[in-house]
């Protein structure tokens, strides 16, 4: 298949990327983070979490940064929901796109938002249905896609079983996450084309983590395959809680520079961006 002409680069440093991070960050910091990010030519920019401060202390300040960024025409700022009472601030916040979290594996989504996979499309069924009364697009995400850190490698019929539900349920764009990074091209194919052939390859999106240095190689796999959404974080940040030792999420920088030289469009000014990972990198101290 023909590679896309134009590829959108979801960045989702500022949620999933500094969620994870032991030191306490300064709203003000992660403000100017997204800004930096959306000035840069990000059509999407995942802004935080309206989690439990109990959960995820990192993404406490949830509203403040919402409340605090000027927003840019022609971005998006979505933000992860993960019940019912997160929506509910996340809709007095203002937010124009929320997402909801599922996995494809049965032991890490126990692990991970303390329920099983089918109990977890019962927590979306009404955080679906309020997004449908306000009108605000959903966005599922899948992890585990390729590999479980508890079960090992993941049938891609599981996969397309979870996909498919979150699309049924609304789901505009199905983002398909290696969390832990074990994927190679060849189980990226395999999982895409069972994926494939329950949702329209237009709204999937690749979420790769770089665990073992293979995040482009899949990344490009997925290309050939007709995905032209792909995830990615700013100076690699990130990684899993709860997947031991999956390194961060596949850095924007690398992701924008391999699409140029194949002659993809981004929008995105590179140069922005290697600025901005700069900044973030040197007040985490990295």
């Amino acid at each position: 298949m023909m590679l896309p002409k134009y590829v959108q680069i979801y960045e989702v440093g500022p949620r999933d990327g500094l969620q994870n991070e032991s030191q306490s960050i300064a709203t003000s910091v992660k403000i100017d983070l997204i800004e930096r990010l959306a000035n840069a030519g990000f059509t999407h920019v995942e802004a935080t979490s309206f989690v439990s401060p109990k959960a995820v202390p990192q993404m406490a300040d949830h509203a403040e940064v919402m409340a605090g960024i000027k927003r840019k025409k022609g971005t998006v700022y979505p933000v992860l929901v993960p019940n019912v009472r997160g929506m509910e601030a996340a809709l007095s916040a203002g937010v124009q796109t929320v997402a909801v979290f599922a996995a494809a594996s049965e032991t890490f989504s126990l692990k991970n938002i303390n329920c099983s996979i089918e109990q977890s499309f019962a927590r979306f069924a009404p955080i679906m249905e309020m997004a449908q009364k306000a009108n605000i697009p959903v966005r599922g995400y899948v992890s585990c896609v390729v590999g479980c850190p508890y079960e090992g490698d993941t049938a891609p019929s599981a996969v397309a079983k979870v996909a498919s539900e979150l699309y049924e349920a609304g789901c505009y764009e199905i983002s398909l996450g290696d969390t832990i990074g074990v994927g190679t091209p060849e189980g990226v194919r395999a999982m895409l084309d069972a994926v494939t052939k329950v949702v329209p390859v237009k709204n999937l999106a690749l979420h790769f983590h770089d665990t073992y240095g293979r995040a482009l190689d899949n990344i490009y796999a997925g290309l050939e395959m007709g995905v032209s959404v792909v995830d990615s974080s700013v100076a690699g940040l990130g990684g899993c809680p709860y997947a031991p030792g999956s390194s961060g999420n596949v850095a924007s920088e690398d992701v924008l520079n391999m699409l140029h030289r194949l002659g993809i469009e981004t929008g995105v000014d590179v140069a922005a961006v290697e600025e901005t990972s700069q900044f973030i990198s040197s007040y985490l101290g990295r």
